[in-house]
């Protein structure tokens, strides 16, 4: 935070000052008179005895003047030579010596050079140039040093501690210091630390001191061991006093004030004041200032009443309103296909809410390696005052192929394995081409997908489909060839709609085995279905892929026609409902519900693929996929050399209606989860389930929460099992069971 403070401040100036020289000693004596030789020669007995220093006369001021040199004006004159003088001067030893005199414009005598320094240098090749040696250079050598404990006292009561540890050098240093020196610097920083924690929560006053001290119980000096002691002492809190808004007028008039969430008197915290500018920051772009800057603040502080005004300029810039789109760049689209995304109007109100979405549902095709959209100034009038701001699109194309593949498990269903390669936008805009495969223990096949996104409306996708594929379970056996079409209306991951739905047709011929009760044995029978099925989904829950509040209702609806000999219609339709509710932050409980029934026709005039069955990883857990229903009759079975049958051999004939329910106790931890769970459930040859003959599986399963949504591992065994009803069942999938 920036705080303005008023401090007076000295300017101290020193002035030069010329200084001029006298002898510091001056002999005076009487006229006549001859100059002493020196303090031991003798004194003529006919002269008055020497005054004293005490008594020798002060030097007139103007005889002391007349004695000064002149000094001319011109200060670049050369400077006038000294006058020589020979003086006696007396050597140690009491021996007379007689300086020469200095003749001007001659040079001294050079005095005679050491004999020593005059030796030539020692050749660089012969000298010894190794380092000297440390305690770093030695190996396995120990530098010394001391042990500290730390201790920080006042900042507890604040809710600090922890912050000031996470940052102290003190605790960074993990104990260990070269010298009682270093422990001393790193107590200096971490008393600026504590001044710094305690201001960004309005203690302006606070103080900190750090002192050293031997560790209790040591001598001092006698291990090493020290302790370093930070005190903090808070002092009085800052509150917010006046609180002003330099900006321009709004709409309406209050419109930062109520955006700007502080109070008078509330505590100076850096955090709460931060927090509060940045949502004007926010705020003020959904409600029409697209271009608002917030300026500086300045809070004046005052030790008196322990208060500071507090003072935010804001520039607003225009009030706006959506203009048109424009784009630039590497473009993957026109304009005409990116006026799909927008989900406001021209002349509405400028909300940033609304470009945030235009971005991301661009991001969510998949094409761009970037794209960016930022509101551009025009100048023109929009309405109610509005300037109107248009809106600048960037693209930058990415890459349009992509290969995908998933792998899953499941008892009674084995290992399936499918592959895609997709080119996104083979037929532009977003018209993409898809080619995939499946192989499995109990499943091949090839498909060819056209999916067009975003077509003529936003998240509406219109998809074409032609498949074939071989599946052979316990339940059917068939070689099945499907032509289909789709057109939907989808939640998608940046965008979850409380209100889904899909329509379309199905054209399928398939070849099938399956069992004639009339034979008593399995056939091969030839189908045609030609369908047109619809679903619709309201969805309350709070996400997409892993939702922990809420509910869902599901419809499916399909009138068919069964081709088998003759013309048969009927229809198909499936309920459910699943419903999340939090217990805690880590618990959440979640229930399923789901009832299905076909009606208008015989069950042994369907095909067996598009029968009901029970069972499985997305049914009831516990029993084998499709194990749950009407099964074939035991005089189908071919008793062995015994005379005994194997139930497990009794293959299921499905039916024409089915329920099922299922509860889950999901507790997550981190990335990790635990799911204990119970499903009940069957399936029944009457077109109305009865409720009847319920099946129970109950297990416990493990999540691993990943970007893309959960990681499925569920172990369960059937309550009331049934004989050739395996004991225990495995599945792995991607995904929660609903």
């Amino acid at each position: 935070m920036v705080f303005s403070t008023r401090r007076p401040t000295l300017l101290l100036a020193a002035s030069a000052l010329a200084l001029a020289g006298v002898p510091a000693t001056a002999q005076w004596q009487k006229p006549g008179t001859a100059p002493a030789r020196g303090p031991d020669a003798p004194r003529d007995a006919r002269q008055p005895p020497a005054q004293d220093a005490a008594d020798a006369p002060i030097v007139p001021d103007a005889e002391f003047d007349a004695a000064l040199p002149a000094i001319g004006n011109d200060i670049n004159a050369p400077l006038e030579p000294m006058p020589v003088a020979t003086q006696d001067r007396e050597t140690a030893t009491g021996a007379v010596a007689t300086q020469p005199a200095i003749v001007p414009g001659q040079l001294p005598a050079v005095a005679p050079v050491d004999p020593v320094l005059a030796q030539p240098l020692e050749p660089l090749s012969a000298f010894d140039t190794t380092p000297l040696q440390t305690v770093a250079d030695v190996k396995h050598a120990d530098a010394p040093e001391i042990a500290y404990a730390t201790e920080v006292r006042g900042l507890d009561p604040l809710g600090l501690t922890d912050e000031f540890n996470s940052l102290s050098a003190l605790r960074e240093g993990k104990g260990k210091a070269a010298n009682a020196t270093q422990v001393s610097a790193r107590a200096r920083e971490d008393e600026a630390l504590a001044v710094r924690l305690m201001k960004s929560l309005g203690y302006y006053d606070g103080t900190a001191v750090s002192t050293i001290e031997s560790a209790p119980g040591e001598a001092q000096g006698a291990t090493g061991k020290l302790r370093a002691i930070v005190s903090a002492t808070p002092g009085t809190i800052y509150r917010l006093g006046a609180i002003a808004i330099n900006a321009q007028p709004t709409v309406p008039a209050d419109l930062i004030r109520r955006e700007l969430p502080l109070r008078e008197g509330d505590p100076i915290e850096a955090a709460r004041i931060q927090g509060a500018e940045a949502n004007v920051s926010l705020k003020l772009p959904q409600q029409g200032y697209p271009f608002v800057k917030v300026g500086e603040r300045d809070v004046l502080l005052d030790d008196a009443t322990h208060k500071g005004d507090y003072t935010l300029p804001v520039d607003t810039g225009p009030r706006a309103s959506f203009g048109v789109l424009r784009t630039e760049g590497d473009r993957v689209f026109d304009l005409k296909h990116l006026n799909v995304f927008p989900r406001f109007e021209q002349g509405q109100l400028y909300d940033a809410r609304m470009t945030d979405d235009l971005r991301q549902a661009l991001v969510a095709t998949g094409l761009f390696n970037g794209v960016g959209v930022q509101p551009v100034r025009t100048g023109v009038p929009g309405p109610d005052g509005t300037e109107q701001v248009d809106l600048m699109v960037r693209q930058t194309k990415g890459p349009f192929k992509s290969l995908a593949g998933s792998v899953g498990f499941q008892t009674g269903q084995g290992v399936t394995a499918e592959g895609t390669f997709t080119n996104r936008n083979r037929f532009p805009p977003e018209g993409a081409l898809i080619l995939g495969a499946i192989a499995g223990t109990q499943q091949q096949g090839l498909s060819g997908t056209f999916r067009r996104q975003n077509a003529g409306k936003r998240d509406r996708t219109v998809t074409l489909i032609a498949s074939a594929l071989r599946a052979n379970y316990d339940a059917f056996e068939a070689f099945t060839g499907t032509l289909s079409g789709r057109i939907s209306y989808d939640s998608t991951p940046i965008w979850q709609k409380k209100l889904t739905y899909a329509f379309g047709f199905e054209l399928v011929g398939t070849n099938e085995r399956v069992f004639d009760f009339d034979l008593n044995r399995r056939v091969r029978r030839t189908y045609g279905v030609f369908a047109l099925p619809t679903q619709v989904l309201f969805d309350q829950s709070n996400d997409l892929l892993n939702p922990t509040r809420g509910y869902r209702l599901k419809l499916n609806l399909s009138p068919e026609t069964s081709v088998q000999g003759s013309v048969r219609p009927y229809g198909r339709a499936l309920v459910e409902a699943t419903g999340y509710y939090p217990v805690s932050d880590s618990l959440v409980i979640a229930g399923r519900a789901r009832a299905g029934s076909i009606f208008g026709i015989a069950r042994d005039d369907l095909a067996p693929s598009r029968r009901y069955y029970g069972g499985g990883g997305g049914s009831v857990r516990g029993f084998g996929f499709q194990r749950l229903g009407p099964f074939e009759p035991l005089s189908s079975l071919v008793p062995d050399e015994e005379g005994r049958v194997n139930l497990s051999d009794l293959r299921p004939v499905g039916g024409r209606s089915i329920n099922e329910f299922s509860l889950e106790a999901r507790y997550r931890f981190g990335d990790f989860g635990i799911v204990p769970f119970i499903d009940a459930g069957n399936a029944y040859e009457s077109v109305m389930p009865t409720g009847k003959d319920l099946r129970f599986g109950a297990g416990i399963g493990g999540r691993l929460y990943t970007n893309f949504g959960p990681m499925r591992v569920d172990i369960a065994t059937p309550l009331n099992r049934r004989a050739g009803d395996p004991r225990v069942a495995l599945y792995l999938s991607i995904g929660q069971a609903f």
